[in-house]
């Protein structure tokens, strides 16, 4: 195969090598003014980079417009299939259009020209480029960005349209399965929190009918505080010259930068651990932001910036979902700053719960931990498809895998 030479690497000599303004029409982002209320709603997605970056489409947005607020920032919106990419701070958070949408100022968007490319060529060329992305940034005191001017200057690889849709293709193909783990993960953590409300919320528990209440809890059941029905490790962050990226010890987990969507990644590990969690353990993050939540599926070191919680007697799962209802209590530390931006074991121990029987934590554990299961095993294929993805996107993106091509 005769290859040629470009800033991001050799590609075939078939390929051509393109400007982003020569693929389709870039957009950049609007906000609508915040302080008018009647431009936020539940009609159009408004995309910020939090958004992006856990799928390939995005379907969903933490704020919504409204039709007004629509109409005000008209001229930025965004059809279907359109290529999102964030310019400012997170530079290469990519993202797909799903519907008509609209993006803030941080975001530039392609449009892509169909006779000339598709959107998901784009989406994982720049994926694979993060980096050529980054060296196109520059002027700011605050943060890195990439202007509308530089954006469309930008280069791309270009294949024929069929290579590019069979190339495509495989991607796609994993990345879909992956993102339904992902959301089969959401079903079941869904599910748990369900039943953990109905349960020990709203005391709808299998047989409550029967069972008489005393000062407002089912007989057999008593306030406490956490302590009581559950073991606080806080964590210790050994010496730095422990640390290491090369995989000698544990897994070591220092705080929220660490933490999935329910489970842990390894960044770094340490050799000299001194605090640990256990498989199974809830892992908290007790420093900005406090309250994010995570399960240690093996054995660990956790940092100053991570607890481990284990439940004494019982599976982890009511001690998961009890975290997670406690959303206004985090909220608070995280809104104190830095002087009190940090949850200790004596705010631990301040926090009081109703304790269920253990009739009643028994059978929760038997729906719980085969829930807790099918989690974890979702999460080992969604790990092992996205290292085959990430593996055979650069040599699928840069033709070094011949492909059929399909019209």
């Amino acid at each position: 195969m005769q290859t040629i030479n470009t800033e991001f690497g050799e590609i075939p000599n078939t390929w051509d090598v393109k400007k982003v303004k020569d693929i389709g029409r870039v957009v950049t982002g609007k906000t609508p003014p915040t302080k008018e209320p009647d431009f936020y709603g539940k009609e159009f997605l408004f995309v910020r980079i939090p958004d992006m970056g856990r799928s390939v489409r995005i379907k969903e947005s933490s704020v919504m417009l409204s039709k007004k607020g629509a109409e005000c920032i008209s001229s930025s919106r965004l059809p279907p299939d359109s290529v999102m990419v964030s310019c400012i701070a997170t530079i290469g958070n990519i993202g797909i259009t799903s519907q008509d949408s609209f993006t803030n100022q941080q975001i530039n968007t392609v449009i892509p020209n169909p006779k000339v490319i598709i959107p998901e060529w784009i989406y994982y060329f720049f994926k694979l480029h993060t980096d050529y992305l980054e060296s196109l940034g520059g002027g700011g005191s605050v943060y890195t960005n990439i202007s509308k001017g530089k954006f469309e200057n930008a280069i791309i690889a270009v294949p024929p349209l069929p290579e590019q849709r069979a190339i495509v293709k495989i991607l796609n193909d994993l990345d879909a399965k992956i993102e339904l783990n992902q959301q089969m993960n959401k079903t079941l953590e869904a599910m748990a929190q369900a039943l953990f409300k109905r349960w020990f919320v709203d005391f709808k528990f299998p047989g409550y009918e029967k069972v008489k209440f005393i000062d407002g809890l089912p007989e057999g059941w008593r306030m406490g505080m956490l302590s009581d029905v559950c073991e606080i490790i806080m964590g210790q962050s050994p010496p730095g010259e422990t640390y290491n990226e090369s995989g000698d010890g544990l897994p070591f987990y220092q705080g929220n930068r660490d933490f999935g969507y329910r489970f842990p990644t390894a960044r770094v590990f340490c050799s000299a651990p001194t605090r640990f969690a256990e498989t199974g353990d809830v892992l908290i993050s007790i420093r900005a932001p406090v309250g994010a939540l995570n399960i240690a599926h093996e054995r660990c070191c956790i940092g100053r910036g991570v607890a481990a919680l284990r439940m004494k007697n019982h599976s982890n799962g009511f001690l998961f979902c009890f975290l997670a209802t406690q959303n206004d209590l985090w909220n608070r530390f995280n809104s104190e700053g830095t002087v009190f931006g940090c949850l200790n074991k004596t705010e631990f121990n301040k926090i009081y719960l109703a304790i269920p029987s253990e009739k009643t934590l028994r059978m929760f554990d038997e729906f719980v931990i085969p829930v807790e299961k099918m989690a974890w095993e979702n999460e080992q294929e969604i790990r092992h498809l996205s290292n085959i993805r990430n593996s055979t996107l650069p040599r699928l993106m840069t033709g070094n895998i011949a492909v059929g091509a399909s019209q």
